[in-house]
This record gives structure tokens, sequence and C-alpha cells, in this order.
């Protein structure tokens, strides 16, 4: 019995292969929010193209970086409750800083930073992760997993003939299904002189 074998090799070694999956998720997590004069600035936002395979491997990658990010969005809105709005090193927030609701702000604070900690340790990208705990956190923040969805596509991938898919965020792209209107039904009505001659005739 063979163990160790879950998930795809993928033709490479795992440091390369956890390499190749770091920069694609930080790739895809950037195209959410373009730079304008970024050389490789996607045409579809939160989209990128790649073969089937590493598709279906990038896709828990996401999902649970996001899922961390909904995570740290909890104990971000908890500590905000002892957070101080004074300027940093001014009188008030030193004042703050040594108070009690510093140590509950700190308390609060630290699963979130932690989480982002790992986060990074996972992508190395400062502006990947400020994305996904900025923006996908909050557009995510009532959906339980199901962050992405992969789509094949037709084209074949030149040189090898691999067959693509596109992998992208839901929500934006999302198809609206129209309900086709049916016409109200005729409603058939008996003849209302049936019955009386029928009773004039049984007299």
């Amino acid at each position: 019995m063979r163990h160790k074998i879950k998930g795809r090799t993928l033709g490479r070694n795992a440091s390369h292969r956890h390499a190749m999956f770091r920069n694609m998720a930080a790739s895809f997590i950037r195209t959410v929010r373009p730079g304008e004069d970024d050389p490789n600035k996607p045409k579809v936002t939160g989209r990128i193209v790649t073969t089937v395979p590493k598709a279906k491997e990038l896709r828990p990658y996401i999902e649970k970086l996001v899922t961390a990010a909904r995570k740290a969005a909890v104990h971000e809105r908890a500590a905000a409750g002892f957070a101080t709005t004074a300027k940093r090193n001014s009188a008030e927030w030193k004042a703050w800083r040594e108070s009690d609701q510093y140590q509950q702000w700190n308390q609060a604070i630290a699963p979130a930073v932690k989480l982002r900690r790992k986060a990074f340790a996972l992508l190395r990208d400062k502006l990947a992760v400020q994305i996904l705990f900025d923006e996908l956190a909050k557009r995510f923040e009532t959906r339980d997993g199901g962050y992405t969805r992969i789509v094949r596509i037709t084209d074949r991938r030149l040189g090898d003939g691999g067959s693509q898919a596109l992998i992208e965020f839901v929500g934006v792209h999302d198809r609206v299904k129209q309900r086709r209107s049916r016409p109200a039904p005729v409603a058939t009505t008996a003849p209302a002189e049936a019955a009386p001659a029928a009773e004039q005739s049984a007299s």
C-alpha cells in the first residue's frame, strides 16, 4: 500500500511545487486589485488562466487562505472596541498604551496578527496579503466556502496542447438565471344552461 501520494506532483519536486503554487496564488489574488502601471495587468479582474490540473490543485490553496482572512476579520472587529483613534506617540496614545484597554486590544487582535503572518509565510507578497485580508475577507464575509470556481475553456495551450481552464472568484462574473414567464392558464367554464335544461326534461 502506497502512502503519502495525495495530490498531483505535476512533474515537479516538492520545493518546486510549493514555489509554483505560492506564485500562482499571489498572482491570482493580485488580479483583484491590478495596478494601473502594471505591465501584466489582467484583461479580467479576479481571474487567471492555467491548466486544468494546476487549477484543481490551486483551488484548495486559495480557499484556505480566504477562510483564514475571514477568521481574522472576526477578531479585528472584536478588537476595534478597545482601539483608540489618537495619533501615534501622542499623549493620549501613550496613556492608552499604559491602560488595561490596550491589554484587552492586544489580546483580541493577536489571533488576527497570527493569521496574517501565516498567510504571508505562504504567499511572501505583502500586497497579496493586504488584498486578501482587506478586500476578499469583506467580500466573502457571509459565504461559507466555495469562493472560487473552475471553468474549462476550449482553447488548448500552444506547444503541448494541454487542456486549459480559468479559475476566478465567485460573485463578480456570476450568470443570473432568468425565469421564463409562463402564460396564465385559461379557465374553462362549464355552460350554465345545461343544468336547467336537464331539470325541465325530467319533469
